[in-house]
């Protein structure tokens, strides 16, 4: 197969020819004409962008030198947006003079809906771009708050600031969405994710793509993926912070970014630490103690642009350490009576990418892009029974090749491979020592990009992934023994097409778009289930998913309303069979279990004026439990078919507004969640099924801008004093106040 892809690789070099080069240049203004600096300028060719930059005090700005063609302008600041110009870039090129308008919508180019980036206004998935300026402008903190936010999406966290956070994407599972922190994965293997792990520092933004995506991203994008992408600005740049607030928290921060000569850096580090809850818990009557935590962060990168040659570097390192005083709320069937002042956890993640782009012929049509990635997770957990550790190693290399066939079709063909090892104290061997669960994951991809008119969008893509895990040896000393497993390969074709529509008589001020999307998605198993088996043909867990939706624009683009129905089915998940389901299967455990979620997304935006800027969404969500496969009407106990699964609320909403006026910044938001069914918090669901009650938080804070590059700001955390249980039997504390400095240089 790789000998196939090489030959559509060759056949795609033979569009490029050689032609002259260029620069693009000119000068983006503000609605009153006067000079707009800061704003991010993006040239893309037919199907990739090829050169950013930010424009300077002056509101100029000017791109490294382009081979000779045509391309699309797109000017990108937050309140604002523009009209795309289109340009030829060579020597005859006269200079271009933008005039941003105040829109409630602002453009982005995003790398998560398909295999190249795409202006965001162009893409046909479901898709949510978080602004690093809306982030630091809102006081966030953490990756959990940030996407609380977002439409589709319910975050679940065991009480304070660094304890763990669980992400359930539109009612799928929380090990069902793949997170990537500038383009490499984080979630550990089988797709294990805690968000509380995830720095969020010196962010340019943060992209939600909602949808099964694994024929782009393969394994584990069963339900959705999230990137975080960091600031990688041309301007000279530098950045600080320090924060200081209640439960004995400390936050700095610090990032630089900026480039000479077509070379670029960017860094950045945060320091975080925290005393945790230290109230009486309202289950045992005494003070809680052992929720304490320490979070470190250093990214460091840089690279090379050049005539549209890119080659890209990036360094990241992080080390958090949190105690785990266990549940202290609700407690329905008085499962705990103390603290736990021992458990404690320490976790270690490094990862490296390079990424190196080269353009070939000269036309640009045609572009090669290779990335290479390394990940290394480690966690050590220490509890009243013992030391335990776990890990997962991961090694990535990705390549394809992007052409534009002409100006209407982009097609993309490329192979990524990955090899992943997961391991535990808890999964060992023949000499009741660790052994490692080992795989192999080969991935062929290919995208088609069709743009019939200008009011159509079109995109299909198909990937086919070849998983083979490597032969385990038996664990005969197990509770339950582990047969010997012989290597096994899976092979998985998952299929995504999608359609978006602009619906003619539309302007960029007033407008109507259609959106469809569908898409399949698997996530093979963790290292767990596969240790803890005696199956050795467990396969993965899969997902099917369409969607719909319409985005309108009224009042000059100053108002936005956005509405989406989507439709879940998920298939093979893998769960105990128990002696009820012996005549469904044989073994231990098996993929005969199935969900299905369905549910509508709404959102809507307004910037009444170039001070204000008010959001607000809305999700309803109703999932199922259905039957086990050749077991007519049961499922696993304690549940019940037809069920709601269990941390997905039916209702929830939120609504965010900011204002900004010269050196006064002031923001709140609220978020509103129904009551869900949740697990008893120490036995989980042996313990029995619960229901959570819901819940409102609000929070508002203010920023002042003492003298340029200066600025104090504060804000206060449920500001009604709410008490509450993100997560069943974990209460979440009480009002919270905080207040720093930021510092700001650049030129």
């Amino acid at each position: 197969m790789l000998r196939s892809f090489s030959f559509v690789f060759s056949l795609l070099l033979l569009i490029a020819s050689s032609a002259a080069a260029g620069v693009v240049r000119g000068t983006v203004t503000d609605p009153d004409g006067r000079p707009a600096p800061g704003a991010r300028v993006v040239v893309r060719s037919a199907f990739a962008a090829v050169a950013e930059t930010t424009t300077d005090a002056r509101g100029r700005f000017e791109t490294t030198t382009l081979p000779d063609g045509p391309y699309e302008v797109r000017v990108i600041l937050d309140g604002f947006s523009s009209d795309v110009q289109r340009v030829q870039s060579g020597a005859s090129m006269t200079d271009l003079a933008v005039r941003l308008r105040v829109s409630a919508l602002t453009e982005s180019v995003v790398v998560s809906a398909g295999q190249t980036d795409l202006p965001l206004s162009q893409s046909a998935s479901t898709i949510t771009v978080l602004t690093g300026t809306d982030i630091a402008a809102r006081q966030i903190r953490t990756p959990g708050d940030a996407l609380a936010y977002v439409p589709g999406l319910s975050v679940a966290r065991n009480g304070t600031a660094g304890t763990t956070t669980s992400l359930f994407t539109r009612g799928g599972e929380s090990d069902f969405t793949l997170v990537l922190l500038d383009g490499v994965r984080v979630n550990f293997f089988g797709g294990g994710l805690d968000l509380s792990q995830i720095p969020l520092v010196d962010v340019d933004r943060v992209e939600v793509v909602r949808g099964p995506q694994s024929a782009v991203f393969g394994s584990d994008a069963i339900g959705g993926v999230i990137q975080i992408v960091s600031k990688r600005q041309i301007r000279d740049r530098a950045e600080g912070l320090i924060e200081a607030g209640s439960l004995g928290s400390m936050r700095a921060r610090a990032g630089t970014s900026g480039g000479r000569n077509g070379w670029q850096w960017n860094a950045a580090t945060e320091r975080w630490q925290s005393d945790g809850y230290t109230d009486i818990a309202p289950a045992t009557k005494t003070r809680v103690s052992n929720d304490d935590g320490t979070a470190s962060h250093v990214s460091v990168g840089g690279g090379w642009n050049r005539d549209g040659r890119t080659v890209l570097g990036q360094v990241q390192v992080s080390r958090t350490d949190h105690g785990f005083p266990g549940p202290y709320g609700s407690n329905p069937i008085a499962a705990y009576t103390a603290i736990d002042t021992i458990s404690r956890g320490t976790n270690d993640r490094t990862q490296a990418s390079a990424d190196w782009s080269e353009p070939f012929g000269g036309s640009g049509r045609v572009r090669q892009r290779t990335t290479v990635a390394i990940g290394d997770f480690d966690s050590q957990f220490v509890s009243p029974y013992g030391k335990s550790t776990s890990g997962t190693r991961r090694t990535s290399v990705r390549s394809q090749t992007d052409a534009a066939i002409n100006a209407r079709v982009g097609v993309t063909a490329g192979f990524e491979a990955l090899r992943e090892r997961g391991e535990s104290t808890f999964i060992t061997g023949l000499a009741g020592t660790g052994v490692p669960i080992e795989r192999w994951v080969a991935g062929y991809f290919a995208e088609a990009r069709l743009t019939p008119s200008t009011n159509w969008s079109i995109a299909a893509g198909l990937r086919v992934e070849q998983i083979r895990r490597d032969a385990l040896e038996a664990d005969p000393f197990a509770f339950q023994p582990r047969p010997a497993f012989a290597q096994e390969t899976i092979t998985s074709a998952n299929p995504k097409l999608s359609v978006a529509f602009r619906v003619p008589g539309s302007t960029e001020r007033r407008e109507t778009r259609l959106r469809v999307s569908a898409g399949t998605g698997i996530r093979p198993p963790d290292a767990f289930e596969i240790a803890f088996t005696d199956n050795p043909s467990l396969k993965p867990e899969r997902s099917r998913s369409v969607d719909g939706g319409i985005q309108q624009t009224l009042a000059s683009g100053r108002v936005a309303l956005d509405g989406t129905v989507f439709l879940n089915s998920y298939d093979d998940l893998i769960v105990s069979v128990g002696r009820s389901f012996r005549n469904a299967s044989q073994f231990r455990t098996d993929n005969i279990s199935n969900a299905r979620s369905r549910g509508l997304e709404l959102g809507a935006s307004a910037r009444p004026s170039r001070a204000l800027d008010i959001r607000a969404t809305y999700t309803f969500l109703a999932t199922r439990i259905l039957s086990v496969d050749r077991a007519d009407g049961q499922v696993p106990s304690p549940y019940t078919a037809g069920e709601a699964l269990i941390r997905r609320p039916r209702h929830q909403g939120t609504i965010s507004a900011t204002w900004t006026r010269g050196r006064v910044a002031l923001f709140t938001q609220a978020v509103m969640r129904g009551q869900v069914r949740d697990i008893e918090p120490s036995y989980g669901a042996f313990g029995g099924v619960f229901t959570a009650t819901g819940f409102g938080t609000v929070d508002a804070g203010a920023s002042v801008r003492v003298t340029r590059g200066v600025e104090v700001f504060g804000r206060l955390e449920n500001l009604g004093d709410r008490r509450y249980e993100s997560a069943y039997g974990f209460p979440a504390p009480g009002r919270l106040a905080f207040a720093g400095v930021r510092l700001a240089a650049s030129r």
